[in-house]
This record gives C-alpha cells, sequence and structure tokens, in this order.
C-alpha cells in the first residue's frame, strides 16, 4: 500500500502545470442526437488492447438524455453502445441492457472486455433498485453476453444474470452505501477496471474506493482499491488498497492500469474541488508508477499530476481514460464555465448548466512516459 501525501503535493509547480489545449463550445460534435454521454470506455480484450469488434471499434458510455438538467445526469445513468464507424463516425447502438435487467437503480463507470465472441460488462450497480431515492449506494456487477457479428450491425445478446462481484471489506474500505450525499463528496466504492498482469497472468480488478474509518483520519480518504481473482472463476478476494490519499483527496475516480516500458502505470482522474481544503490542485489527469503489480507505487512527476485543464477553462474536460498506446480521450465537461476561480456547474442555475455542459467525448491527447515522469506528447 502506498500513500498520496501533501508533502508529495506541495512540489507541484503550479506555474508550470502540464495542460490540455483549450476547448471552445464551437469545436463541441454531440456522438448521438439528443443523447449526453460522460465516463466512457473502448470494449477491450483481456491484455487491455482495443477489441475488433465485427471489424470496428465499440465503445460503452455512461449516458441520459440531453434534454435533463445535466447536474442531474448521475440520477438516471444508463450504459449506451456506440459502434465506430470510418464514414459515419459514432454510430448509437442504444442501450446496452433492457430497463429492470441491472443491478440497482442506474449504472455507474465500469469496463468492457471481448474474449472470443463472449462479452463481459463490469459496471457499478448504483443505488437500490425500487427505491424512493436515487441513494448512492455503490457496488461493482458483472454480466456476460454474446457478440453476435451477423448482417448489419454488431449485436449482443443472452445476458447472463446481473450478479453482484465485490463487498466493501470494513477492514480497510467504507461502506459506500449512503442515501444522501452531495456529487465529490460521497464515499466510493465503484468504476471495476479488469486487469491482466502480463508478467505472472494474476487477474485483478481496480476500484475506486474510500478508507474505512478505522484506517482513515480524515474525511477526504479516497483511496484505489484492489481485488484479485480467486481459483473460481466467479470470486474476487479484496487486498488492501493499492494507493490511499487519506487527509489529501476525496474521490480518486475510475483508476486503471497501463504497463509500459515494463512498469506499471496506475492513473486516475479527480477534481480541485474533492481535494482537502488545505490541499490546492487543479482538476486532472494523476498517476502513479510501480516496477511491479502491487507496488509500492510513487506519484509520477514527483507529485502526481499529469496534466491537468487549463486555467481559463477549469472544467473544461474530465474522466480520462489512457489507452495502451498511451492516446488520452475523457469527455467535455463543464466547458462554459470560465475562470480559473470554478468550482462545479452544481451551483450555477438551470439553464445556464445546460449550455455549460460539453456531453460528449472529448479531443484525444497522447502521453509520453519515461520512467516515472509523465506530459502531454508535444504535436
Amino acid at each position: 500500500m502506498s500513500a498520496w501525501t501533501r508533502a508529495q503535493l506541495e512540489a507541484l509547480p503550479t506555474a508550470s502545470i502540464s495542460g490540455l489545449p483549450r476547448i471552445e463550445l464551437s469545436d463541441i460534435t454531440p456522438i448521438a442526437d439528443g443523447i449526453d454521454i460522460w465516463d466512457s470506455w473502448p470494449i477491450r480484450t483481456p491484455d487491455g488492447s482495443i477489441a475488433d469488434v465485427c471489424g470496428h471499434e465499440m465503445w460503452v458510455a455512461l449516458a441520459a438524455p440531453a434534454d435533463n438538467d445535466p447536474s442531474l445526469r448521475h440520477d438516471i445513468a444508463e450504459l449506451r453502445a456506440f459502434l465506430v464507424d470510418e464514414n459515419r463516425g459514432f454510430v448509437d447502438l442504444g442501450p446496452l441492457f433492457a430497463p429492470g435487467e441491472p443491478l440497482g437503480s442506474r449504472q455507474w463507470a465500469g469496463s468492457t472486455v471481448l474474449d472470443g465472441d463472449e462479452i463481459t460488462v463490469f459496471y457499478t450497480a448504483a443505488g437500490v433498485g425500487g427505491a424512493a431515492t436515487p441513494g448512492f449506494r455503490q457496488r461493482p456487477a458483472v454480466t456476460i453476453g454474446t457478440l453476435d457479428c451477423g448482417p448489419g450491425r454488431p449485436s449482443i445478446s443472452g445476458w447472463s444474470t446481473h450478479r453482484q462481484i465485490l463487498e466493501p471489506n470494513p477492514e480497510w474500505y467504507d461502506t459506500a452505501d449512503a442515501v444522501d450525499g452531495k456529487p465529490g463528496f460521497i464515499k466510493a466504492f465503484r468504476d471495476p477496471f479488469p486487469f491482466v498482469d502480463p508478467v505472472t497472468g494474476r487477474q485483478v480488478l481496480l476500484v475506486t474506493a474510500s478508507l474505512s474509518p478505522e484506517h482513515s483520519r480524515s474525511e477526504f480518504n479516497g483511496a484505489v482499491g484492489i481485488a484479485t481473482r480467486t481459483s473460481s472463476r466467479e470470486t474476487w478476494e479484496l487486498l488492501e488498497p493499492l494507493v490511499t490519499a487519506d487527509g489529501v483527496n476525496n474521490e480518486l475516480e475510475r483508476p486503471h492500469l497501463v504497463v509500459h516500458d515494463d512498469l506499471y502505470y496506475l492513473f486516475f482522474s479527480t477534481q480541485a474541488r474533492t481535494f482537502h481544503p488545505e490541499v490546492t490542485a487543479p482538476t486532472g489527469l494523476y498517476g502513479f508508477v510501480a516496477s511491479k503489480l502491487l507496488g509500492p507505487y510513487e506519484p509520477l512527476n514527483g507529485h502526481g499530476l499529469v496534466f491537468a485543464n487549463p486555467p481559463e477553462r477549469p472544467l473544461q474536460a474530465y474522466s480520462w481514460t489512457v489507452l495502451n498506446d498511451l492516446r488520452v480521450i475523457g469527455f467535455v465537461d463543464a466547458v462554459g464555465i470560465d475562470g480559473a476561480t470554478g468550482e462545479n456547474m452544481f451551483d450555477d442555475p438551470e439553464d445556464r448548466r445546460r449550455g455549460a455542459f460539453g456531453g460528449t467525448l472529448s479531443p484525444a491527447v497522447r502521453l509520453t512516459l519515461r520512467g516515472s515522469q509523465a506530459a502531454v506528447a508535444t504535436p
């Protein structure tokens, strides 16, 4: 277990932060009419490469109707599939699941793996089905379907019974079952990401987590949790966290691993507002590096920050995924909110929130990784 500390973040050179190119409202192109998307990921093979899905790439994203208040999108989120067509761009394939199939009251982020014609969808079951209010209970869940490359568009059928695959172990992890809360400040047990160690073949699952009260001295107690697959294909065993941020940050979101030059790079996204009030750091992509899967991990660039949004567009993009080829793709967030003091879109009037929200994929950038150093590659 490795700790992300305030002392490490104090080395962050605020005057020379590696920033993303600025996104303009005029640059935004929805990937589907009438649909907002945010957290997204490609369907991959077990080794993390982008899968060939009937001759195409296929992506999965959290989605909601674009005529709703975007600050409430997490209350109605569902998984939606998109085919990448060379001629037509993204083609909307609709929701992955029929109503009533998934666990929880809605779905949050996860990952999707294609192995042969078998598609495994890991996702976060959020809330409790049938509850009067959305709630914030979070549990990793899984279902397996069969890919059909017949005439027309690819289709997935025969979903297995959806089942929960992990429960927070109170020895290390918070229960993450709050009924009420504010985005960014709830406790976490979500965002399952599967990874196969290329050296040992060990299969693990990363999750966005929060430390249990027994292991935390602060309300800002985010962590990257990890579970290992047991001899039974159906079960996972929780281990102690890979990285902790006690007293530093509340949410280390959508953690994922990339192996490059025989090193393990752990990435996650987090926001300026989820850092402890005594810590100043921007919304951005952060990362750690280790020589072995279970660490120990050290923060990239000495402080952890890989890149941030530009100061004049502090909320322009979020929830980035680093692919095996070091391309990075996120989503266009509150791009219409300017200024270095911008905190979040939830405090703005509803009409301004709608106009400020991008709700589509952000332009891709590429990283350079050299040992413990990481930055956005120059064009």
